[in-house]
């Protein structure tokens, strides 16, 4: 259970002992709502993100016995790298989320073979609209600098992909910060989920995320959970 729970108007802080059950509850959570949406529409649409620290928690949720072959699965954000690098999104949910009982869920990737991250992001925008959106739940991440999805704070087109009104899916991201180039969803698409956590691990990233929602310039992740219509739920662990 959360040892430490607080609310603001654009978040709920649901704060873990320790990484383990963190992992453990937000998997719960997330098997729960696609549960539900399964009930409710006969199908699920689940976007998670990358990174190191979604592990466990993929892990977790493989585990648990629910009717995964009515859910869908995409990523929040991707490196313009084929699912063999190390640093593929892809790569990193096949080995981890797509095991278990959740091997039978249907993936849906944002990498593909094109001639440039413009014309791969427009190929993937045309593909995902068959997906059964909204999104039911999306898992975010963020970075030290205030990043979430690929919304980093040097991105040359940092507004369009915080547009609320975009009509994009996916859009193409250049930043220096984010080494490769890569894919997102826009930020459109992630608020107007049924449920959004953002889940962080470490002091560090519990410092990051306070100075982010603090005074100054806004950074990424607040202006996406300013721009929500629900309070964003976060979850974190020392």
């Amino acid at each position: 259970m959360a040892r430490e729970q607080l609310s603001e108007p654009r978040f709920n802080w649901n704060g873990f002992a320790d990484r383990p059950q963190l992992a453990a509850a937000l998997a719960g959570q997330v098997a729960a709502l696609l549960t539900n949406a399964i009930a409710q529409r006969g199908t699920a649409l689940l976007a998670v993100s990358g990174g190191t620290t979604p592990a466990k928690f993929f892990a977790a949720l493989s585990a648990i016995p629910i009717a995964w072959d009515k859910v869908t699965v995409t990523l929040v954000d991707e490196r313009f790298v084929p699912p063999s690098s190390p640093r593929s999104n892809a790569g990193l949910v096949a080995a981890n989320l797509l095991q278990n009982e959740a091997a039978a869920a249907r993936f849906v990737p944002l990498y593909h073979e094109a001639a440039s991250i413009e014309d791969a992001a427009a190929a993937d925008s045309e593909a995902l609209r068959s997906l059964p959106w909204p999104l039911d739940v999306v898992i975010l991440g963020m970075g030290g600098d205030g990043h979430t999805a690929s919304f980093f704070p040097d991105a040359g087109n940092l507004d369009e992909l915080l547009d609320p009104a975009s009509r994009r899916i996916v859009l193409p991201v250049h930043a220096a910060s984010g080494g490769e180039p890569r894919l997102t969803l826009s930020m459109a698409r992630i608020i107007a989920a049924g449920f959004v956590a953002l889940h962080i691990e470490g002091e560090d990233k519990r410092t990051a995320f306070n100075g982010a929602m603090g005074p100054g310039m806004k950074k990424p992740i607040r202006r996406v959970l300013e721009a929500a219509p629900r309070p964003t739920e976060v979850f974190w662990a020392p």
